[in-house]
């Protein structure tokens, strides 16, 4: 089946499926290896480490190019919006990315050299305030990221199913992509239904072999249960992370979790249990990260190469939909 979308024919991709540039675990190798599988690989920039953006970009700079004749493929950078300052997008977009996303904050101080610059422009919402927002601001693609994601999004925010086809009403003709709870074949093509233009992946990347993860991490995205993941703001406090009040993120269980929860106010005034988090993990009694994980954290059960899989998931939605037809 040939998958035909506003989004792949907006960077002529094969297929309606984008990585999540997931902070740290969506490096250069991932993104190069979604895109060299008929997707588009989308590099977590993060906060705008510079050390980590000159180690990773030149991997999927280069990565892309794939098999003697293929020709480059496109691949762009995410960042989140509130912790980046305009150098660490000036420093990713001299090597030339299809496209910059844009997360968790006001893109509107980026989103202009990012479009003179010749890049699309990608906007992840998490409410309608920030959907209208990215309309405004000329959007090339919206992200509708609901709360069953992995990772961080909004403390109140809505469910992917109900909250995707109202940003896609909102937003026409700009193209969306759905996100949050979409790990296989039967997800994409459900965002496709709900009138998305593909799909926007994250938890079930983190579980292949070129996602910069700890073996750990991974055994514990393929052994994880969608019950047993949980949004909050706990861990961030803990690690005194400068996260925005308004997005809490999912994880998987953690003994931290467990001891505050419901007691985030206190936590964040207790200097003393924050050094007992730092000395746990210095110790290896606690986990150095938490793991990031969306509630469809059941249906990942192997550790694939990234290009295996975009072909993996796009025969599922293939046959998804023929099902869904025959009804």
């Amino acid at each position: 089946m040939a998958f035909s979308t506003a989004f792949t024919k907006l960077f002529g991709v094969r297929y309606p499926i984008a990585l999540a540039p997931m902070g740290g675990s969506a490096g250069g190798a991932l993104a190069a290896a979604v895109s060299l599988g008929g997707g588009l690989g989308l590099v977590g920039g993060g906060n705008g480490d510079r050390e980590w953006l000159a180690r990773e970009l030149p991997l999927v700079a280069e990565g892309i190019d794939g098999p003697e004749g293929t020709g480059g493929r496109p691949w762009g950078i995410g960042f989140l919006t509130w912790a980046i300052d305009a150098g660490a997008v000036e420093r990713a977009l001299e090597y030339a990315p299809r496209a910059v996303m844009l997360s968790f904050g006001d893109p509107s101080p980026f989103a202009g050299r990012v479009r003179e610059a010749g890049a699309a422009l990608i906007i992840q919402v998490t409410d309608l305030e920030e959907a209208r927002r990215a309309v405004d601001l000329g959007a090339d693609v919206i992200v509708a990221q609901g709360t069953e994601s992995g990772g961080h999004g909004a403390r109140r925010g809505r469910s992917t199913l109900p909250f995707v086809p109202v940003v896609v009403d909102l937003a026409a003709p700009v193209p969306v992509l759905a996100a949050g709870g979409i790990a296989d074949g039967r997800g994409l093509a459900a965002a496709l239904a709900l009138g998305a233009a593909g799909a926007l992946i994250g938890t079930r990347f983190q579980a292949t072999t070129e996602a910069l993860v700890a073996p750990s991490v991974a055994r514990a995205i393929v052994e994880g249960r969608g019950e047993g993941t949980e949004r909050s703001n706990v861990l961030d406090i803990a690690r005194g992370s400068p996260w925005p009040a308004k997005y809490t993120a999912r994880t998987l269980g953690h003994p931290f979790l467990d001891r505050w929860r419901g007691r985030e106010a206190e936590l964040a005034d207790d200097a003393q249990a924050k050094q007992a988090y730092q000395d746990g993990v210095a110790r290896g009694e606690l986990p150095a990260l938490p793991v990031w994980a969306g509630e469809a954290v059941d249906l990942i059960n192997d550790l694939p190469s990234a290009a295996d899989l975009v072909g993996t998931l796009a025969a599922q939605a293939e046959d998804a939909l023929a099902r869904a037809g025959k009804g």
